[in-house]
């Protein structure tokens, strides 16, 4: 018997999964878009300051950067070493150019425009390099110079989220070669479960690194109390 056009189509089973497989719901809808572009903002003012300050520095040896508060919070031990022009030029300048790009892309998702695959795994693959790096950083901070730089820690506070949830977005989308090779139920649930606990394993991450500048400095941090 023939379907009228106006008798809707009949429901796939309760059991059938093949929608889900084909168009799964996408992760913090809200959250991203927010993230990128206040992250990115944040990322961007600590990155741009930062550049302010090596200038200044750069004119006057003399000149004591504003965010140089004491033996350890001090920028200015931290501009003067190899480590803050680890690709020939100031760190922050590649902060100032790869956070307007986050920022853009975040006011982009805010529109509810659809971006490419190749343009998540290019998001990927910066994030990628942002988040070893400024880990990277981190260790010459804690272990090498022996200083901390008060801009330099917010991004290291930005870089942390944005990765954690562009790398869980690019998942859930199966954009990266690895989620689309396992297209399975159980990497699915894997996800999911990793999703619905987000929030864990990031607060688990900040611990760590809190508890190691705390660790490290606690000579100096003992004499505050």
């Amino acid at each position: 018997m023939q379907r009228s056009p106006a008798e809707p189509a009949a429901a796939p089973p309760a059991g059938d999964t093949r929608e889900q497989e084909v168009a799964p719901l996408a992760l913090f809808p809200r959250l991203l878009p927010w993230l990128l572009t206040l992250g990115g903002l944040a990322g961007f003012a600590a990155a741009f300051t930062l550049s302010v300050e090596k200038i200044a520095l750069l004119k006057n040896p003399a000149y004591v950067p504003s965010c140089s508060l004491n033996p350890v919070l001090s920028c200015g031990s931290v501009m003067n070493t190899p480590q803050a022009e680890a690709f020939g030029f100031p760190n922050p300048l590649l902060g100032v150019a790869g956070f307007a790009v986050v920022t853009a892309i975040g006011v982009v998702l805010f529109t509810g425009a659809g971006l490419p695959r190749w343009f998540w795994l290019g998001l990927q693959a910066g994030v990628v390099f942002g988040v070893v790096f400024v880990h990277w950083l981190i260790y010459q901070s804690l272990y090498v110079i022996g200083a901390l730089c008060p801009y330099c820690m917010v991004v290291w506070a930005v870089m942390m989220p944005i990765f954690w949830y562009v790398t869980l977005h690019n998942l859930q989308q199966r954009h990266l070669p690895a989620a689309r090779a396992g297209r399975t139920g159980r990497a699915e649930r894997v996800v999911q479960a990793v999703a619905g606990y987000h929030t864990v394993p990031l607060t688990l991450w900040f611990l760590a690194v809190i508890t190691a500048i705390g660790v490290r400095f606690w000579s100096y941090w003992s004499t505050l109390l």
